[in-house]
């Protein structure tokens, strides 16, 4: 993956995904929670299940369940946004019942979560509660960090970053998967 800005202060990429070449900025996104990511290879074929939305760790005595989320943190100096693509923890119960309805492009809910992916910049951002909001038209599901939770992400997520400060945090994604 490769990075450039322009003259007229364009950024382009190339997508580790699909090959191509975007203008526009990409998604900061984790293929998997930090939990499924500790794992050892070994353990993730025995007690792991991960696709592009859901993610089980089968415990002898208990299963850990995750879905795929968006959050989008606003930008203080800019109109754009910068978007990530995270992972949280659900119960059972709603695990369950966003699985069943997964295909329906009208259901909409809300749903309690736990962040599991630890975002680079921040200290420990595993556990940082969120409401799960599911989106009509199939879209992924978006959080929304509870605003009394005292962590500098959550406070940077309500009260937003500069471009700059963004477009760091997307060079030092890029560097890490490239």
């Amino acid at each position: 993956m490769f990075w450039k800005k322009k003259k007229n202060k364009t950024i382009e990429f190339k997508c580790a995904e699909c090959g191509k070449i975007h203008s526009e900025w990409p998604a900061l996104a984790f293929k998997s929670p930090s939990n499924y990511n500790c794992l050892t290879d070994q353990e993730k074929k025995e007690l792991g299940k991960l696709d592009s939305d859901f993610c089980e760790i089968h415990y002898q005595d208990q299963i850990d369940r995750f879905i795929r989320v968006t959050l989008t943190q606003k930008l203080n100096d800019a109109c754009e946004t910068l978007e990530y693509g995270l992972w949280v923890s659900l119960s059972e119960k709603s695990y369950q019942d966003y699985n069943e309805n997964f295909d329906n492009p009208n259901y909409e809910t809300r749903y309690f979560g736990y962040l599991c992916n630890n975002i680079p910049k921040y200290e420990n951002t595993m556990s940082i509660p969120c409401d799960v909001i599911t989106k009509t038209g199939n879209d992924r599901p978006e959080i929304f960090p509870h605003q009394n939770f005292d962590h500098q992400f959550v406070r940077d997520y309500y009260f937003g970053i500069s471009k700059a400060e963004a477009e760091n945090r997307i060079n030092e994604m890029i560097k890490k998967v490239g």
